[in-house]
């Protein structure tokens, strides 16, 4: 992108408008590439997350539109707020932690004003409570300190464009990029993740995951390789965080392996674990409301 404008006074063209490159290549279908192409790319994948690894920032958000290497709020519509006419965004941060609660928290503001979730707001509740208690596990204070990296916010692979020899040509889809710690900026991206076994709740690294940290561990970075080892607990605590209850069967292939990976009421089914959660936070203003609203919509 070489210019951009709005549409406001000072706009030399009158409306708003971006300039842009046309990049060759085609979308990668991840799906549809044999192991050496998926090899050749993960190849290069290692040596664009090692490049961005050199840049850090030190706060947690979206990049500005200073025109600056300035860090602001998060630029995501999820992560947004509305009051009235006002749109309230939350961010930068210095840490995950604080990140983590503070993302929490919306989403639980939204499914108490009924914003959110309608559907299932009892199960929704439950679920993104557990999860604003899994946080200081997830995100522990002995990790929030350090840098942060560029990342993007969708790398399932069709972000990636490549060329007949699986040469990599660009990377696009860049809106919603923001800062993130090592632990997720450097982990596997999705379309690495072994689907079937990752959505059965299954939490072993896939073939092209472990490839990706031995490129790691060859070329001298074996803190990555680490992330990438380490990386489930990550993956699973983001899917679950705003996932769409409208695929249940899918969640709960998700849900039970994150209690299987943070080790907190492992082995329970859905039903088991629903129990313990009314008992766990049955004093809690918010879940009363709730349950008084359902109780209401019954009867």
């Amino acid at each position: 992108m070489y210019d951009y404008a709005l549409e406001q006074p000072g706009n030399p063209v009158g409306v708003g408008f971006i300039l842009m490159e046309k990049l060759p290549g085609k979308s990668l279908r991840w799906s549809l590439a044999n192991e050496q192409q998926r090899r050749k790319i993960i190849n290069q994948i290692s040596d664009i997350l090692i490049d961005l690894r050199k840049y850090p920032f030190q706060d947690l958000g979206s990049l500005d539109n200073t025109g600056q290497s300035r860090v602001g709020a998060f630029a995501q519509e999820s992560l947004t707020n509305f009051l009235q006419s006002d749109m309230r965004t939350i961010g930068p941060f210095r840490s995950m932690e604080d990140y983590h609660k503070s993302s929490l928290g919306l989403l639980i503001d939204g499914i108490i004003q009924e914003e959110a979730y309608t559907d299932r707001p009892v199960d929704a509740y439950l679920i993104h409570r557990f999860l604003l208690d899994l946080v200081p596990l997830v995100a522990p204070s002995s990790s929030n300190k350090g840098d942060f990296y560029l990342k993007h916010a969708d790398d399932k692979g069709d972000h990636i464009l490549v060329d007949e020899s699986f040469n990599i040509t660009g990377i696009v889809d860049w809106e919603w990029a923001h800062t993130a710690p090592s632990s997720h900026a450097f982990n596997s991206p999705i379309a690495l993740l072994p689907v079937a076994d990752f959505y059965d709740g299954k939490n072993c690294l896939g073939d092209d995951e472990l490839y990706l940290a031995r490129l790691f561990r060859e070329k001298g970075q074996e803190e990555l390789a680490q992330v990438v080892q380490n990386g489930r607990l990550q993956h699973r605590f983001a899917f679950c965080c705003g996932y769409d209850l409208v695929d249940w069967d899918g969640f709960l292939g998700l849900f039970s392996g994150l209690l299987e990976v943070v080790s907190v009421d492992n082995g329970m089914d859905w039903d088991e674990w629903r129990v313990v959660a009314l008992d766990r936070y049955k004093d809690e203003p918010d879940l009363q409301l709730l349950l008084s609203r359902e109780h209401l919509g019954k009867s």
